[in-house]
């Protein structure tokens, strides 16, 4: 069965194909509606809708495209995931994975502002992994089954927040209002050219910060799946924050700052282009 990528075109579901953009509702007759949740949780059915005649709403750069995933029950970040980026942060690998909530209040468009509220908040690229099917206690070797896609995300962080308390408080540093962008398409699995080792990579201002790709994850996106589905029921919807590579603005103390371009790309995903602003 082929794939599909979704988009949120104005709020309303709607399927690319190419570089057009097709309103998911009218595509399907009806047989499918506007909601994006919906549709996430359709996922299975959605590959099964025809584009063919169907008119464009035009060339998605050309939209305003909002989160693929507006309004998830649970939004989890994983902390230290990549080798390389705890051997910068000068830290053990972790033996279990370090879980925290972003809340989903955080959620935000490929194209959004990420509004800034402190001098020490910092960029981490991730591959967000999208849960498509309700589960619980799910294998491993099964894992991959629940998931309706991926799309590209950014765990934006105020490092002073995060690390204002002992221990840290990492779900609230990582929460402000506009600090998880995603998009711009949540692209189910098959359409990767391989889902183990997805390229990931972050510019600030045209400078490539991060460049590396899933294979130097810690824990995989199965393992992820299994340890988080042994403790709670994941819903169609949740989201996953899979983890940053190496070459965060903390270990070279080049915070964020208003005006700064972030620009964020998962290949087979597509380029998240969000701009600071003072918050």
């Amino acid at each position: 069965m082929m794939g599909f990528r979704l988009a949120n075109i104005s709020g309303r579901a709607a399927l690319v194909q190419g570089d057009l953009a097709f309103d998911l509702s009218s595509a399907s007759g009806g047989l499918h509606g506007t909601c994006l949740m919906a549709a996430v949780a359709a996922h299975r059915e959605l590959p099964k809708v025809s584009l063919d005649g169907a008119e464009p709403l035009g060339k998605l750069s050309d939209l305003t495209a909002g989160p693929p995933v507006p309004s998830p029950s649970k939004a989890f970040g994983i902390g230290l995931n990549y080798r390389a980026h705890a051997e910068e942060s000068g830290m053990d690998l972790p033996e279990a994975p370090l879980v925290f909530a972003k809340y989903p209040n955080c959620i935000s468009g490929p194209h959004d502002d990420v509004p800034l509220r402190g001098d020490a908040c910092d960029y981490e690229a991730e591959l967000v992994v999208v849960i498509g099917d309700g589960c619980k206690d799910v294998a491993e070797a099964d894992a991959w089954d629940v998931v309706a896609g991926v799309t590209a995300g950014q765990d934006i962080s105020d490092r002073r927040m995060q690390f204002a308390a002992k221990p840290p408080q990492f779900g609230l540093g990582k929460s402000f209002d506009g600090f998880g962008p995603i998009g711009p398409v949540l692209v189910s699995p098959d359409e990767l050219a391989d889902r183990h080792a997805v390229p990931i990579a972050c510019d600030v201002n045209g400078d490539t910060r991060q460049s590396s790709d899933s294979s130097d994850l810690i824990f995989s996106v199965p393992e992820l799946i299994a340890y988080l589905s042994r403790v709670t029921k994941l819903l169609p919807g949740d989201l996953i924050f899979t983890g940053t590579p190496s070459g965060v603005g903390s270990a070279s103390k080049r915070y964020l700052k208003a005006g700064d371009v972030i620009e964020t790309r998962v290949e087979g995903v597509g380029t998240l282009r969000n701009v600071c602003t003072e918050g």
